[in-house]
């Protein structure tokens, strides 16, 4: 019996002494503690972790520096956590609480690059070539709330050291909504509602007149207007290509390419 319970009392013991330490009870954490375990987690990737450490750090401790720091950075762990709805809900938050903190400006900028359509986004606009992702196929919404985040950014803060990328970055979104207009119209035109062809491309011109996009809005709108039998707009189009572009492929396709109507191309 006592050497049935000798060895039930090694088993045990050994049993504990493979069990992991007790954690520190978060209780008597003080709030550079939470901050410094929090950052750590965000450091390591481990975003999930540190959204809910920088979420118990404002709990404990709502008012001070670090809380206001901690509500800046878990509006990026979100963002880096693929959740760009609560970055942005968090960036919009912290501008409401701290609107002349001297941070304030990196909560737009995060506020702009979560809606930057995501990180689908941010890898089109970071690769070159033909693996660039082509944004102007995507839903639009996102990329011109975006563009208008960023515009904030630079206006208020035109000296902000993230302002070059936000107007690098509008540069490129201005560019992807405009061809969106394209995309639209070419749907339209394949479709032959040349009226709402035409209408999408005008817009193009008129919304976004110093873009690529430009030079095929007009293409599209002399082939629609002369769909329509509009010949007075179908010339005033074209005299604006011709103008602006003088030496454009789409001028040496009108009205018809290797013998082909121009609208089979786009059926294809």
């Amino acid at each position: 019996m006592l050497r049935s319970l000798a060895l039930i009392l090694v088993l045990w013991l050994s049993a504990c002494s493979l069990l992991p330490d007790r954690t520190e009870d978060q209780q008597d954490w003080s709030a550079n503690k939470f901050y410094s375990e929090a950052k750590e987690k965000l450091n390591e990737g481990n975003f999930a972790a540190a959204i809910k450490l920088y979420g118990s750090l404002e709990a404990r401790y709502p008012y001070g520096r670090i809380a206001q720091q901690a509500q800046l950075e878990i509006a990026y762990a979100h963002y880096k956590n693929d959740e760009p709805a609560s970055a942005i809900a968090a960036a919009d938050r912290f501008i409401k609480l701290h609107p002349n903190h001297v941070n304030v400006d990196y909560a737009y900028y995060i506020r702009g690059l979560s809606n930057f359509n995501d990180s689908w986004g941010m890898m089109g606009f970071l690769m070159k070539g033909p693996l660039r992702q082509d944004m102007s196929e995507r839903d639009s919404k996102a990329s011109q709330e975006s563009f208008e985040n960023f515009k904030e950014l630079v206006t208020r803060f035109p000296e902000s050291k993230y302002a070059a990328d936000a107007r690098q970055r509008m540069a490129y979104l201005i560019n992807a909504v405009a061809m969106s207009e394209i995309h639209t119209a070419r749907y339209y035109m394949k479709r032959k509602a040349y009226i709402a062809a035409a209408n999408r491309a005008q817009n193009a011109v008129k919304e976004y007149p110093r873009t690529p996009a430009t030079e095929e809005a007009l293409y599209i709108m002399i082939k629609a207007y002369e769909a329509l039998e509009m010949y007075d707009l179908r010339d005033d189009a074209e005299r604006v290509m011709r103008i602006n572009f003088p030496d454009s492929q789409f001028l040496t396709e009108l009205p018809e390419v290797g013998g082909k109507a121009w609208w089979e191309f786009w059926k294809t």
